[in-house]
């Protein structure tokens, strides 16, 4: 079981709201964002192109006055435009106006990721507005699957189709009155920005997600949610009066946090995590260890024997050093928010079987990763491959930043 953990805390002497995901008492996820620094992800804005680059297939589209963002010319398709044009095969140009959504906060320099393929996410469902399909949580059971398509046959059957439907995986828990209630929302939301949008000057914010710690709420899978604890009455009312309007069901999980003399922050030790994050090597239980490094084209993580002194053959203290490795580097990539190209070096092991069973192993532990994750293979050197998707920076970006505003204070 799990709890999320919502408070407040200074960080390089700046006030931050965090969010920490527990399991098993451990942390696992860390969320945090300066009170006077909002997150633009997920926010939808009234986009200008100011530049198409047609060698790296991009455009290059002004969301606020200061703020420009990479949209794909791919993404661009199935965009709605504004100031009177309409979607159609013409290529992007300078000077077209269309709605766009920050799909992927900036990373290492790199501007934010733009997507004219706008997602309105609810607790149950997503409705997309340029992929039109109907689409089920590949974690569903095939009878969840069988149950929530017949609930749905009337918009799978629909010939022209305005926008298209996500099931999430907590759709599972939820009853037909619940999903319809939400689908209603999402599809009045949806036609508020897209109808208010068309008239709408450049760079005006058509459309702004909920707070980050309502959406972590919104994006957990609750069946394994234990509690939801918070030590901000602010927050507090926040969460419970989100959760009355969509899960009421959920309101006994909502806990105040009330102890003055020990804070949230300390008494899940929080520091602790965010020391953790600071350092390349980790320490695992058998005396082995991880050195995990992000460069600019790949996540890099060595797994090494350490001070392991088992008595067993040589191949069985790799296999055993290996396997508590897997699970820790699962963690370690939720705990630091690592995206992109990892590559994991693996004590080598001479055995086959023992190598299939650390690539399973790896597998069944991404799977409690609610950001998509994908192990490819192990290559004949012991390398293994894998990819998870990049949706915000790593935690550590976020530190740096904390650290320098500290240093200009």
């Amino acid at each position: 079981m799990s709890k999320l953990i919502i408070t407040r805390m200074e960080i390089s002497g700046i006030s931050c709201s965090v969010c920490i995901l527990t399991e098993d008492q451990k942390i696992m996820e860390l969320q945090l964002e300066p009170e006077n620094r909002k997150s633009i992800l997920d926010n939808i804005y009234v986009g200008q192109v100011e530049n198409v680059a047609a060698n790296i297939q991009a455009a290059f589209v002004r969301i606020a006055p200061d703020v420009r963002g990479y949209l794909s010319l791919e993404e661009g398709k199935t965009a709605i435009f504004s100031a009177g044009r309409t979607a159609d095969n013409h290529p992007l140009k300078p000077g077209d106006e269309l709605l766009v959504q920050v799909s992927r906060d900036a990373m290492k320099g790199k501007l934010p990721a733009l997507s004219g393929n706008l997602n309105f996410t609810g607790k149950y469902l997503v409705l997309t507005t340029g992929d039109k399909k109907f689409g089920l949580s590949k974690k569903l059971s095939v009878e969840d699957r069988k149950r929530l398509s017949g609930w749905f046959e009337d918009e799978i059957q629909k010939p022209d189709k305005e926008y298209g439907l996500i099931v999430r995986t907590n759709a599972a828990e939820a009853e037909k009155e619940e999903l319809e209630r939400e689908f209603k929302h999402l599809r009045e939301t949806y036609q508020k920005v897209a109808v208010n949008g068309r008239s709408r000057t450049c760079c005006s914010l058509l459309y702004q997600p909920e707070p980050e710690y309502i959406r972590r709420i919104r994006d957990t899978y609750s069946q394994k949610l234990e509690e939801i604890v918070t030590d901000i009455p602010e927050y507090y009312q926040q969460i419970y009066a989100y959760l009355e309007e969509s899960s009421p069901q959920e309101l006994s999980k909502v806990r105040m946090y009330t102890d003055k003399l020990l804070p949230l922050y300390k008494l899940y030790r929080i520091e602790s995590a965010i020391d953790e994050i600071w350092h390349e090597k980790v320490w695992l239980n058998s005396g082995g260890f991880l050195v995990i490094q992000q460069t600019e084209a790949f996540v890099s993580i060595d797994v090494n024997t350490g001070k392991f002194t088992g008595k067993k053959k040589v191949q069985e203290t790799y296999r055993k050093i290996n396997l508590e490795a897997a699970e820790e580097i699962a963690r370690q990539l939720r705990l630091r928010n690592l995206s992109g190209i990892i590559l994991i070096d693996f004590i080598n092991m001479e055995n086959p079987d023992h190598i299939d069973e650390l690539f399973h192993v790896l597998k069944k532990h991404l799977k409690k990763d609610s950001v998509r994750c994908r192990a490819v293979d192990i290559t004949p050197l012991n390398i293994l491959e894998m990819t998870r998707k990049k949706v915000r920076r790593p935690v550590i970006e976020d530190l740096m930043d904390l650290q320098k505003a500290e240093k200009s204070l």
